[in-house]
């Protein structure tokens, strides 16, 4: 194993029925800590988090005001059960897929676990109310680059909001705006060479549709305290590392971060070239629920091995014994 590790934590989208309870039936570490979610979420909620996560149902889990907490409090979950298996592991950096960006800035000190389970859990909900306000969605582009989706936002617009919003990897585009504006970018996606599918999300994310949520967001965040970054973390906005001692700036581009498009294509590119060349690269492992980023990295750059951990060590090597 080497010596440090990069955290990869995953957004919405990731979440599926189950998520975490392989984890909390393992861990003491884990159970804890959505004991603790469960405390401070109470019943917001309609029931507690944890048994949304475990029980469902599945379209209460996949609503954006509650799979934001959720994938924010089992991915941190299983940080802390690694943490008790291994000794305690290095990490050398983080980066996380927009929601993702919280999981990565807690876990690299930036503010306490109940901070940023407040904030994901009112960015949740800001984000549901400024979709219910507006006829919105988003389309994913296969097999094009970022002029051809731009000029594909060009020809379908006709004066509505239609923008990239997610450079997920080489070839992966989705587009967010107007909900009859995604309906003409499958049509003009398609006179030019390129497959488009409208995606089952609840409005238009990462877009200037966004912009009430984001005015909430902002007001949120004035109300945390914000710590030195402990290790990088790569921003979604800028494709960088974040400052390590600028809290205003680093609330200011989780705010853009909803109306602006998350760019994790070139983050892992540039953390590749920054992080994971010669003899001494650090470990990639994506954090729980599942292994989207993984799939991400293995059309970004083939070379970089992920390690998902979905489940528990042991728990994987039975599962992929049974298989």
């Amino acid at each position: 194993m080497t010596s440090s590790h990069i955290l990869l934590c995953p957004g919405q989208g990731a979440q599926t029925l189950g998520m975490g309870r392989a984890w909390c039936t393992a861990s003491p570490a884990a159970a804890a800590l959505f004991a603790s979610a469960d405390a401070l979420i109470g019943n917001s909620l309609g029931s507690s988090l944890s048994s949304i996560c475990f029980d469902g149902p599945a379209e209460t889990l996949n609503r954006t005001d509650v799979s934001q907490p959720a994938l924010y409090t089992c991915a941190v979950a299983s940080f802390h059960a690694m943490q008790t298996e291994s000794n305690a592991i290095p990490v050398h950096s983080c980066a996380g897929l927009s929601l993702g960006e919280y999981t990565a800035l807690h876990l690299a000190g930036a503010f306490s676990f109940a901070d940023g389970l407040r904030l994901v859990a009112m960015r949740g909900r800001a984000m549901q109310e400024a979709a219910q306000a507006s006829e919105g969605g988003m389309v994913a582009l296969i097999g094009a680059d970022e002029s051809q989706a731009q000029a594909v936002c060009d020809g379908a617009a006709q004066g509505q909001v239609l923008v990239c919003a997610n450079f997920n990897a080489p070839g992966q585009i989705v587009l967010s705006g107007h909900a009859s504006a995604c309906d003409r970018a499958v049509e003009v996606a398609a006179a030019n060479g390129c497959r488009a599918t409208r995606l089952q999300v609840a409005g238009a994310f990462h877009s200037p549709l966004m912009a009430p949520a984001a005015v909430q967001l902002r007001q949120a965040l004035e109300t945390v305290p914000f710590h030195p970054l402990q290790c990088p973390v790569w921003s979604n906005v800028t494709a960088k590392t974040h400052a390590e001692n600028d809290p205003q700036l680093l609330k200011e581009l989780l705010v853009e971060q909803l109306v602006n498009p998350v760019r994790w294509s070139q983050s892992m590119s540039a953390l590749v070239a920054a992080l994971c060349l010669g003899a001494h690269r650090p470990s990639l492992h994506e954090l729980a629920p599942g292994s989207v980023l993984k799939g991400l990295m293995r059309r970004i750059d083939r070379s970089c091995e992920v390690t998902s951990h979905d489940q528990p060590a042991k728990q994987e090597s039975v599962e992929s014994k049974q298989a």
